[in-house]
């Protein structure tokens, strides 16, 4: 099955990697350790997304691993993917049994 060309072009996707690993590593590391299937990561970043998921490294060990983590479904506007990356680090939050808002100086934005 062929893939999708990714609805989002590279001035997208490197001002959407750069906020979340410029402004928001802690929560990177939250939705990779509990939605990555890494829950032993000491470091993670983003490094790419399209439609369908978002691309992550996630630092185990002293070593980067690739992380892809999903979207629930499909996105195609800009506006969407925070909306997306906001639900996936409250899911994350909720499973690692943090509280979301502790420590958050206004979000995502």
């Amino acid at each position: 099955m062929p893939t999708a060309p990714n609805p989002f072009g590279p001035d997208v996707v490197r001002a959407v990697t750069a906020h979340m690993n410029d402004d928001h590593p802690e929560d990177t590391l939250v939705i990779c350790r509990a939605l990555g299937g890494v829950p032993e990561a000491g470091a993670a970043r983003m490094t790419g997304l399209d439609g369908r998921g978002g691309d992550f490294a996630a630092t185990v060990a002293g070593t980067e691993v690739a992380v892809r983590i999903p979207w629930r479904h499909p996105l195609t506007e800009r506006a969407e993917i925070r909306r997306e990356v906001v639900r996936l680090y409250r899911e994350a939050c909720a499973e690692l049994g943090i509280d979301p808002e502790a420590g958050r100086d206004g979000g995502h934005g």
